[in-house]
């Protein structure tokens, strides 16, 4: 098996990206980071999951959030 020790998307299914993007900056948030329909109306894990994965752009963008939000990037507090 190929080990990738400094990918932090390695072992990640899109799922759990997802599960805790949403956790994390929730659906509004997503919205505004990555324009697509699925986060911004009436948002789900199925309807967001079988869009990226269709939608190679999209998917990309998700996975670069996923990337600047926990690995690096700190998101401002709310006042």
């Amino acid at each position: 098996m190929n080990n990738q020790p400094n990918n932090p998307l390695h072992g990640k299914k899109l799922e759990s990206i997802l599960n805790e993007l949403v956790e994390k900056i929730g659906w509004v948030e997503m919205g505004k980071c990555v324009k697509v329909r699925c986060f911004t109306h009436d948002p789900s894990i199925k309807s967001s999951l079988k869009f990226l994965r269709k939608t190679p752009w999209a998917r990309t963008e998700v996975e670069q959030l996923y990337i600047n939000t926990f690995h690096g990037f700190a998101w401002p507090e709310d006042k």
